[in-house]
C-alpha cells in the first residue's frame, strides 16, 4: 500500500513510527513485560491507609491523554477495566536534559490506541481520582490505525461505535470501544462452566466426536459438504453430534455430554448462524421425563450463577427459569391456538388444514413438517415462558422412542422461551428395528424432494443391534441460551466472529488505463484516495480545480511529487 493512500491520520502515526525507531525505541519489542497488578485490582483493593500497591506494573491501550506542560495525564485500559495514569516529565526522564521520553515520546509520537506499560504506585489525586503514579513508561505496540472514539457526558454516549456491520467485521475494535461488548462473553463462558460443573458434578464425562463425518446425521438440516483427497470420498460437517454419543452409550458409558460446534448449510437471520455452538448429553437409564427435571435444575442453576436471581429479563419480558416449568402437548398446543385437532390425521387432511389457516407448504413436506408449519406459526410466539411441548407426533422425530402409552406419538420434549426452540430431548430410541423403518422413511422424504430428511446411518444402526440401554438425550444451542441470558436481541452480538459476506472492495482501474490517459504512475494512488478510482471519474471534473487539490495534497502530506501542470491535468480529464 502506497503511502498516499493512507488516510491522514495513518501517515502520522506512520512517521512517528519511523521517528521512534530513530531514537532506538522498539516499537514492538520481544521481551514479556511483567505485569503485577490490574486495573480492576487497584480498584477493588487499594487503601490509602494500607499504602498497598506501592510498586507495581500495569500494561494496556492509552484510551485518551490531558496533557498539561510538565505533567499529564492519561487513561489506561487492561483487560479489565479502565484506570488513570498521572505521569511527571521529571520523574519519567531523570537525568535526560532533553526530556526526550515525555517531550517527544510521549507528548508527541504516542497516539491513542498505543499498548503501553506503566511501572508506578498507585495513589488518589486531590480530586479523588484512584491513579497509577507512573515511574516508568515503555511502549509495548505501536497502534498504526486511529481507533473510534467514544465520548460520554452526563450520561449520554457520542459518537458511539455501534454500525452492526463494522462492529460483527471488526470485532477487536467493538472489543475495545465497547466494554459492555467484552461482558457478554464473559458471561458466555461462564454459562459453559456453569454447565460444566453442573454435569462433572453427576459423574458424567466431556467427549470429543468427530467433525467431519461421512454421513451427516442426528438432526433433519442441509449439510456442507467437501471431499477428502486422500480418501477420494465425500464428507460432511456435522449437523449434530448425536449418534457418535449413542454409540458411546451402547459402549458402556453412563452418562457423556459434548460442547462442540455444529454446522448447517441453512439460512441466516437473528437467532440462526451457519455455524453453531451445543451442548449434547445423554444418560443412560433414563427417559424424558428425568431430562425434563435435570433441564429444570440446569437452567435455574445457569441463570442464578450469572444474576443471582432465576428471572431473567429478556427484551420486554421478565422470563422466570425457576422451575417446574409448564408442560403442554404438541396436539394441545394446536388444538389450544388453532382448534385443530391433529391426532390421527392424515397427510392430505393436514395439508388441507394448512391451507385453511394460511400456513404456507410445499410438495416435499410430509406430516411431521406439514404439524411442524402449524406449531410455528400458530403457537411458537406465544411461549414467554419456559415451557416444556411434549409427546410429539411420530413423523416428526426419526431418532426417539415411541410413547409408551401411543405409538403414533414420541416421547420427546422442545423448551420453549421467548417464542423460541432453546433445546431439544428424547427418550431415545433403542429398538434397531424400528430404527431402521424410520431411516427407511427418511429416505422416502428425500428422494420426495425434502433435502433436510436424515441419512439412513447404518453402522448407527449396526450399534444398536448390539444392545443400547434406556436413555434420554438433550441438546441445547449454546448461542441462543447465551442470547437469553444476557438480553441480547441477535446472534450475532453473542457470537465474536459472525459468518457474513465478503467485504465488497471498490473496483479500481489498474495502472495500464491510467497509463493510457497520460497519468503519471506516482499520482494513480493520489488519486485513488482522493476517491477518484477509475479513469472514466476524471472526465466528470473541472481540470482547474482537480490541479489546485492535487497540488495541495501533494504539500499538504509532504509527498514530495513534481506538481503537474494544468495543461497536463486537462490532458488526464480528457481521456
Amino acid at each position: 500500500m502506497s503511502i498516499a493512500e493512507l488516510s491522514e491520520q495513518e501517515q502520522i502515526r506512520r512517521n512517528s513510527l519511523a521517528q521512534l525507531r530513530e531514537l532506538g525505541i522498539d516499537p514492538y519489542p520481544a521481551a514479556r513485560y511483567e505485569v503485577t497488578a490490574t486495573a480492576a485490582q487497584i480498584a477493588a483493593e487499594y487503601s490509602p491507609e494500607k499504602q498497598n500497591f506501592s510498586d507495581i506494573s500495569i500494561a494496556g491501550r492509552i484510551l485518551s491523554r490531558r496533557i498539561m506542560g510538565s505533567a499529564s495525564f492519561f487513561e489506561l485500559q487492561d483487560h479489565t477495566g479502565k484506570i488513570q495514569v498521572y505521569i511527571k516529565r521529571d520523574e519519567v526522564c531523570g537525568d535526560d536534559p532533553e526530556a526526550t521520553l515525555y517531550n517527544k515520546v510521549f507528548k508527541k509520537l504516542l497516539d491513542i490506541g498505543d499498548i503501553v506499560g506503566v511501572r508506578g504506585f498507585a495513589f488518589v489525586t486531590k480530586t479523588g481520582e484512584l491513579s497509577v503514579h507512573c515511574k516508568e513508561l515503555k511502549l509495548l505496540s505501536k497502534s498504526l490505525r486511529p481507533l473510534p472514539i467514544v465520548k460520554e457526558k452526563d450520561g449520554k454516549v457520542y459518537d458511539a461505535f455501534s454500525d452492526p456491520e463494522l462492529r460483527y467485521r471488526q470485532r477487536y475494535v467493538d472489543l475495545i470501544v465497547n466494554p459492555q461488548v467484552r461482558q457478554v462473553f464473559l458471561q458466555r463462558t461462564k454459562i459453559i462452566d456453569t454447565m460444566r460443573r453442573f454435569f462433572n458434578e453427576r459423574g458424567y464425562v466431556e467427549v470429543e466426536t468427530p467433525i467431519l463425518q461421512s454421513i451427516p446425521g442426528g438432526a433433519s438440516a442441509r449439510p456442507f459438504v467437501t471431499h477428502h483427497n486422500a480418501l477420494d470420498i465425500p464428507l460432511y460437517l456435522r449437523i449434530a453430534n448425536e449418534l457418535y454419543l449413542k454409540k458411546l452409550i451402547v459402549g458402556g458409558f453412563d452418562g457423556v455430554y459434548e460442547f462442540g460446534k455444529d454446522f448447517r448449510n441453512e439460512g441466516m437471520d437473528r437467532t440462526h448462524n451457519p455455524e453453531f455452538t451445543v451442548m449434547e448429553i445423554y444418560v443412560a437409564y433414563k427417559d424424558y421425563i428425568w431430562m425434563m427435571e435435570f433441564v429444570e435444575q440446569m437452567l435455574e442453576r445457569v441463570a442464578l450463577a450469572l444474576h443471582g436471581t432465576t428471572k431473567v429479563r429478556i427484551g420486554e419480558h421478565t422470563v422466570d427459569f425457576a422451575g417446574p416449568f409448564r408442560r403442554v402437548t404438541m396436539t394441545d398446543a394446536i388444538r389450544e391456538k388453532t382448534g385443530f385437532d391433529i391426532t390421527g390425521k392424515s397427510e392430505q387432511e393436514l395439508r388441507q388444514a394448512c391451507a385453511k389457516l394460511n400456513v404456507e407448504t410445499d410438495e416435499t413436506m410430509g406430516k411431521g413438517k406439514l404439524i411442524d408449519a402449524i406449531f410455528g406459526a400458530y403457537c411458537e410466539q406465544d411461549l414467554i415462558q419456559p415451557t416444556f411441548v411434549t409427546d410429539y407426533p411420530i413423523e416428526m422425530s426419526p431418532l426417539c422412542k415411541r410413547h409408551r402409552s401411543n405409538p403414533d406419538l414420541t416421547e420427546r420434549f422442545e423448551l420453549f422461551v421467548n417464542g423460541k426452540e432453546l433445546c431439544n430431548a428424547y427418550s431415545e430410541l433403542n429398538d434397531p428395528i424400528d430404527q431402521l423403518e424410520r431411516f427407511q422413511e427418511q429416505l422416502r422424504l428425500s428422494e420426495k424432494g425434502d433435502d433436510e430428511a436424515m441419512f439412513i446411518d447404518m453402522d448407527f444402526v449396526r450399534a444398536l443391534e448390539y444392545g443400547m440401554p434406556s436413555c434420554s438425550g438433550m441438546g441445547i444451542g449454546i448461542d441462543r441460551l447465551t442470547m437469553f441470558m444476557t438480553d441480547q436481541a441477535s446472534i450475532q452480538d453473542v457470537l465474536f466472529f459472525p459468518q457474513m459476506r465478503p467485504e465488497k472492495a471498490a473496483q479500481k482501474d489498474g495502472p495500464e488505463k491510467y497509463a493510457a490517459a497520460g497519468i503519471p504512475e506516482q499520482w494513480i494512488p493520489v488519486l485513488h484516495k482522493m476517491g477518484f478510482l477509475t479513469v472514466e471519474a476524471l472526465k466528470k471534473l473541472v481540470p482547474g480545480k482537480l490541479h489546485n487539490d492535487l497540488c495541495g495534497y501533494n504539500k499538504k502530506n509532504k509527498l514530495g511529487l513534481q506538481n503537474p501542470t494544468l495543461d497536463e491535468v486537462k490532458g488526464w480529464t480528457a481521456g
